[in-house]
C-alpha cells in the first residue's frame, strides 16, 4: 500500500444494508455458517506465523522466506503449488467437492523500509538494501497479517473441502509496495505473466488492515475506492559553480525549490475538488555534496494520486510542463519521468451489495460495517480487479480502547496491528468467499 492518513468512518446505512441483503443470490448459506463456526480453530497458528513473518519481513521482490513458508503450508495441506510467479509469488487452487464458479482471494507478502520502533518481543530487527542504502525493515502496513490471515483460510477450506461449491484460487502475491525504477513486480506483473488467463476466476476479493479502523469493524467504499499511484522523478539540470560565486553558473536548487512549490498549484488551481480529489506530493530531494558548492543538478522523487484515468493523463502531462517550464524560467533544464505503480481500486457496485451481509454477519453487528470516503492512498489490488470484478474492503486493527484517528499510521515505525483483528480477517474474507460461491446460479 502507499499510504496516506485518515479515513473518516459512517456506520452504514441500515436501509442500504438491507438492500442488499436482499438482493438476488445474497444467500447465507450453511457452508458459511460452518466457516464462521470454525474459524476459532485457526487462531492460534494464524497468530503464531503472523509474528513469525513480523519479526522476519522481507522487501518487496525479495520474499523467499516468506514465500517458501506459505508454499510449505499449502503443500502440506496436499494441494498444487505454484511458486516464482513475478519472482516470488505463491498461488494454489482449492477445488471444492462440489460443482460452482471459481473465485480468488489475494494477499500481499512484502515489507517496507522501516525501522521498527515498536518495542514489541517479536519486533523485526532485519536490514536490508534498498536504493543503495542500509534500511532497516519492518512490516508497517499489516501484509504479515494478511499472509497469514490467508494461510489461515486455506487450512480452514481444505478442512471443508467437500463442503465447497466451486473453487477458490489463494493469491500470495510479493511486491505490492512497488519496485525501484528499472524492476518488475506485484499484481502487474503476475498478469502479465498470464496467472488470470490460466486460472480466469470470475471474481478477486482482498483486504487490508488499517489503523484507522477499530478492531473488530470493517470499512469499505462502493465504486472508486482507492487511488492511482504513480511515481515521478524529475531531474533539474543546472551548472556547478562555488557557493561564493553563484552567478557563475545556474543553480539548481533554487529552481527546484520553485518547482516543487509550483507544483502543488496544479490541485489547488486546476482540480476540481467538488468532483474528485488528487495529490501530488513531493516527498525526496536529493542535490549536492558540499555546503559551499552550487551542484550541476537536483533530483526530485513524488507521487500522483487520482480516481480517473482521464486524470491521471492530465497530471502527468502538467507535471511534466509545468516542471519544465519552471526551470526554463531559472535558466536551468527538467527532465520528468513517470512511473505507473497501481490503478485506482474500483469495488464493482453488484459485488460490493453482493457481499455486504457477508461482512455483517461476520463482524455480528451490521453497525460494524463502516462506510469510508475515497481514500488517497493506494493498492495495486486494482490491477487485479480490473481484470475481473473485484471487492477489497478495510480490516480493523487499533485496539478498540484506543483512538484510531491518533494511533500510528501504516507505514509508521510504531504502527501496531492488535491480533484480535486476525480471526475477524479469517471469518470476513472467507464468508465473502464461501457466500459468492454458495449463492452463485447452479448450471442444470
Amino acid at each position: 500500500m502507499r499510504a496516506s492518513r485518515s479515513v473518516p468512518l459512517v456506520p452504514v446505512l441500515a436501509g442500504l444494508l438491507a438492500a442488499a441483503c436482499c438482493a438476488p443470490g445474497a444467500v447465507a448459506g450453511p457452508v458459511s455458517d460452518a466457516w464462521l463456526a470454525a474459524a476459532p480453530s485457526v487462531r492460534e497458528p494464524v497468530r503464531a506465523w503472523r509474528r513469525d513473518l513480523h519479526q522476519h519481513p522481507e522487501l518487496g521482490n525479495h520474499e523467499t522466506r516468506t514465500a517458501a513458508i506459505v508454499a510449505a503450508h499449502l503443500k502440506k495441506l496436499g494441494l498444487e503449488v505454484e511458486t516464482g510467479i513475478a519472482h516470488t509469488g505463491v498461488v494454489a487452487l482449492v477445488k471444492g467437492g462440489l460443482p460452482g464458479p471459481r473465485i480468488a482471494l489475494r494477499a500481499d507478502m512484502d515489507a517496507l523500509p522501516v525501522t521498527e520502533q515498536t518495542g514489541l518481543p517479536f519486533a523485526s530487527k532485519a536490514t536490508a538494501q534498498y536504493a543503495g542504502e542500509t534500511v532497516g525493515v519492518m512490516h508497517a502496513c499489516g501484509h504479515d497479517a494478511h499472509t497469514s490471515i490467508l494461510m489461515g483460510i486455506a487450512q480452514l477450506l481444505v478442512d471443508m473441502r467437500a463442503q465447497i461449491p466451486g473453487e477458490i484460487l489463494l493469491i500470495f502475491q510479493p511486491a505490492e509496495e512497488g519496485v525501484p525504477p528499472g524492476e518488475e513486480g506485484g499484481a502487474v506483473m503476475m498478469l502479465k505473466e498470464g496467472l488470470f488467463k490460466r486460472y480466469q476466476p470470475e471474481a478477486v476479493f482482498g483486504l487490508h488492515v488499517w489503523s484507522t479502523v477499530p478492531v473488530g469493524s470493517v470499512a469499505y467504499r462502493n465504486g472508486p475506492f482507492l487511488a492511482s499511484a504513480d511515481r515521478v522523478d524529475i531531474v533539474v539540470k543546472g551548472r556547478q559553480t562555488h557557493g561564493a560565486k553563484p552567478w557563475g553558473g545556474v543553480d539548481p536548487v533554487v529552481a527546484s525549490s520553485a518547482i516543487v512549490g509550483a507544483l502543488q498549484t496544479l490541485v489547488s488551481r486546476e482540480q476540481d475538488l467538488t468532483d474528485t480529489p488528487a495529490v501530488v506530493s513531493i516527498g525526496q530531494i536529493k542535490g549536492g555534496i558540499r555546503f559551499n558548492i552550487i551542484p550541476d543538478d537536483v533530483r526530485l522523487s513524488g507521487t500522483i494520486r487520482t480516481f480517473t484515468p482521464e486524470a491521471r493523463d492530465r497530471f502527468g502531462a502538467r507535471v511534466e510542463a509545468m516542471a519544465k517550464d519552471v526551470a526554463r524560467a531559472y535558466r536551468a533544464d527538467a527532465q520528468t519521468s513517470i512511473l505507473r505503480f497501481a490503478p485506482v481500486t474500483r469495488n464493482d457496485p453488484a459485488l460490493t451489495a453482493r457481499v455486504l451481509p457477508s461482512l455483517a454477519r461476520a463482524t455480528g453487528d451490521p453497525a460494524r460495517v463502516l462506510v469510508v470516503p475515497a481514500q488517497t492512498w493506494s493498492e495495486d489490488f486494482g490491477a487485479f480487479a480490473n481484470e475481473v470484478p473485484g471487492f477489497f474492503f478495510l480490516l480493523g486493527s487499533t485496539p478498540a480502547d484506543s483512538d484510531p484517528l491518533l494511533a500510528p499510521a501504516n507505514h509508521s515505525p510504531k504502527f501496531f496491528l492488535d491480533e484480535g483483528a486476525l480471526e475477524l480477517g479469517v471469518r470476513a474474507l472467507g464468508a465473502v468467499a464461501l457466500d459468492y460461491l454458495e449463492s452463485a446460479p447452479r448450471k442444470p
